[in-house]
C-alpha cells in the first residue's frame, strides 16, 4: 500500500474552492498541475505510484488529490533545493477528519488515512446521499458521538 502525504490548504475553506483555484492556475499556466514545496520526501519510492496528497482545510481533512510523480528541482532565485508534486487534477472529496496545524507537510499512512467521502445511489432516509449532503460539521457531531 502507498504511502501518502498530508499537507496544510493555506487560505481555502473547501474542496470547491480549491477546484476552482487549480482550474484557474491550470488555465493560465497549461495542463500540468503542481505544487511546489521546500523538502522533498526522502520516502519519495513509498509515494510514488498510488499515494495521495491529503488536504487539510480549517482544521480537517478535507480532499485528497493523487500524486503522479515527485520531482526534486532548484528554486532558480535562491538556488535552494525543492520539490514538484506533481498531482492528477481530479479532487476528491473525503470525510472530514479533524487534524492540527503543523508546519510543511507530513507523511500519512494509509491506516491512517480518512477514507473517501461516501456518495452513491443513497435511496432515502439514512441513505449514502443523505451523508453527503449533510454539512461537514454535522456529520464530525455525529462521528463523534458514535453514530457515523
Amino acid at each position: 500500500m502507498p504511502l501518502h502525504l498530508v499537507k496544510l490548504c493555506v487560505g481555502i475553506d473547501a474542496p470547491d474552492q480549491l477546484r476552482a483555484l487549480q482550474h484557474g492556475r491550470r488555465l493560465a499556466v497549461g495542463d500540468a498541475l503542481v505544487h511546489t514545496t521546500r523538502m522533498i520526501p526522502r520516502r519519495a519510492d513509498e509515494i510514488v505510484p498510488g499515494g495521495s496528497l491529503y488536504w487539510v482545510m480549517k482544521g480537517a481533512v478535507r480532499c485528497r488529490q493523487t500524486i503522479l510523480d515527485l520531482e526534486p528541482v532548484t528554486d532558480p532565485e535562491t538556488g535552494r533545493s525543492a520539490c514538484r508534486i506533481h498531482l492528477d487534477p481530479t479532487v476528491v472529496d473525503t470525510e472530514a477528519w479533524p487534524w492540527r496545524p503543523f508546519q510543511g507537510w507530513r507523511y500519512l499512512p494509509p491506516e491512517k488515512a480518512p477514507p473517501d467521502r461516501r456518495t452513491g445511489t443513497g435511496g432515502g432516509a439514512g441513505g449514502a446521499d443523505d451523508v453527503a449532503a449533510m454539512p461537514d460539521d454535522m456529520q464530525a457531531a455525529l462521528r463523534e458521538m458514535g453514530f457515523l
